[in-house]
């Protein structure tokens, strides 16, 4: 009778570790609720709030992502924009931790340790570390985050497939894997991680000796996929989205963007790249790829992994996909919470057996959880301040109804806090060094009639891949210069022979009107 009721025991165990996890996932983001807005949250809900047919791209916005993303981002604004945003955030990070645990689960029974639950456990220990850690930028809500549930769907999806290759049920979660797999690159373009990991799975655990078997499982996941992105592509057109300015923005503005960025990005880009290897070095993630590379070859008589080569590949990809826009963000390095929990998957249940392993994995997983314990502490005890906030605390206190107004170039964000509409298309820096680095975009909109009530420039408008002549003669023409916010800011106001200059002043600093 003890032996019948001991692996109902173990499952309750197992389910109440999950649970903790989910509580603690929980608790750790709930101080993120009433963080200010960053530049893409904020500029992601302007662009979704007002997503319908309109000049550009997204109504008379313009940014280089999925639809899924910006819809993410209106279901959040319906929701009350930050605040539903971080709800959102927070849920999908509970979603992760229990897709991880259950990926964990399956990866090690397709090893062949179905008595073995440390590595579900282990998983989702590795998906609430990363997923609170502000090392990994996991305190922004990004394309990254809110992609990471969908992959460990998707994941889950192939490894129940694979456990089972005949039939017609293997068939039906295929077909659901594709469909995943495409959702999650509708929400961010370069998270393929489900495909690639879908196709060398196929490649790897498949008998060789049946090609027709290996075609026609990815068929089956090409069809989800395809048809999951027709429906989606169709449903963007109905709003205003086109097919060929999708592709436009996700596919070949990508490839412009990496000749601009190699060609003449700043000192600063170097630097970011520099940040995120110390952290992502500081947050131990790379202790979980050691483990897994150390436990799942052959040895002592063990046979190598199954999954070996699937998630060497998934993690492979996403190293590549992080480090392949060029840009360095932080919340870039979220993106590879997919084939970590999949190192430690496959890593957990053959460590028990090894003490190399053991002592990698253990020793990795609570030098990660003390780390990200006190990064957590440090960002929930932070004073969450901006250097956009006092700007847009002004423009609230001065800005009247029917206002607008043009950031050049970047600070996305305060579009969503002030509820100011921008007649130029671009919010985002890198788009308008893409798109228009002559700023003749910027110089029509400046001239024409529905020039914006109020620009903000930084010192100058002279920033890499900018030749920006036109537009500052364009200034000169339309605009006073109001005030100089922490020396950081220019604020000028159209129509100036009517305004007065005014001083900005904030709690921390004092500024004057400025000249020209």
């Amino acid at each position: 009778m003890t032996g019948a009721r001991s692996p109902r025991a173990g499952r309750r165990l197992r389910f109440g570790v999950v649970g903790a996890l989910v509580g603690l996932g929980a608790l750790a983001r709930l101080p993120l609720v009433h963080r200010p807005l960053s530049a893409d949250e904020g500029g992601f809900l302007a662009v979704a709030a007002q997503w319908s047919p309109g000049r550009s791209l997204y109504g008379n916005y313009w940014v280089d992502r999925p639809p899924l993303l910006i819809a993410f981002f209106g279901v959040a604004d319906r929701l009350g924009g930050a605040v539903g945003l971080r709800l959102l955030g927070l849920l999908a990070v509970l979603a992760s931790i229990l897709l991880a645990a259950a990926v964990g689960a399956v990866a090690a029974d397709l090893d062949g340790w179905r008595r073995t639950p440390s590595s579900g456990l282990a998983a989702a220990v590795t998906a609430t570390i990363l997923l609170v850690s502000p090392l990994s930028g996991a305190e922004e809500i990004d394309g990254e985050l809110v992609a990471v549930p969908l992959v460990l769907l998707g994941a889950l999806l192939v490894l129940l497939a694979a456990r089972e290759p005949r039939g017609r049920r293997p068939l039906a979660l295929l077909l659901a894997a594709g469909a995943t797999g495409a959702v999650a690159a509708l929400v961010k373009q370069n998270v393929v991680d489900v495909g690639v990991l879908l196709v060398v799975a196929a490649l790897t655990l498949l008998p060789h000796d049946r090609v027709r078997t290996v075609l026609s499982h990815l068929a089956v996941a090409g069809a989800g996929a395809l048809a999951t992105l027709a429906v989606v592509v169709g449903w963007a057109a109905t709003r205003g989205t086109s097919p060929a300015g999708l592709f436009d923005a996700v596919v070949t503005f990508r490839l412009q963007a990496d000749q601009v960025i190699s060609r003449s990005a700043s000192a600063a880009t170097t630097l970011r790249l520099h940040r995120d290897l110390k952290a992502l070095l500081l947050s131990g993630a790379p202790l979980a790829a050691l483990a897994f590379v150390v436990t799942a070859r052959r040895r002592g008589g063990r046979p190598a992994s199954r999954l070996r080569a699937p998630t060497a590949a998934v993690l492979a990809w996403e190293c590549v996909a992080a480090l392949a826009g060029g840009s360095y963000w932080n919340h870039y390095l979220v993106g590879l919470v997919p084939g970590l929990v999949l190192c430690v998957g496959v890593a957990a249940p053959r460590a028990s057996v090894g003490p190399v392993g053991r002592r990698l994995l253990v020793g990795g997983l609570g030098y990660a959880t003390v780390v990200a314990t006190l990064a957590v502490l440090r960002v929930a005890t932070a004073t969450h301040a901006t250097t956009d906030q006092p700007l847009a605390a002004w423009l609230d206190e001065h800005a009247r109804p029917g206002d607008s107004l043009v950031v050049a170039f970047g600070h996305a964000d305060l579009h969503a806090t002030t509820g100011l509409p921008s007649p130029y298309p671009e919010l985002w820096s890198l788009p308008v060094r893409v798109r228009d680095p002559r700023l003749a975009g910027l110089t029509r909109v400046l001239d024409g009639a529905r020039r914006p009530t109020w620009l903000i420039t930084g010192p100058t408008l002279q920033l890499w891949a900018l030749h920006p002549l036109a537009a500052e003669r364009a200034v000169a023409r339309h605009y006073r210069p109001v005030g100089l916010l922490g020396g950081r800011f220019r604020v000028y106001r159209a129509d100036a022979s009517n305004a007065s200059a005014r001083t900005i002043t904030t709690s921390n600093s004092i500024t004057r009107p400025v000249g020209r």
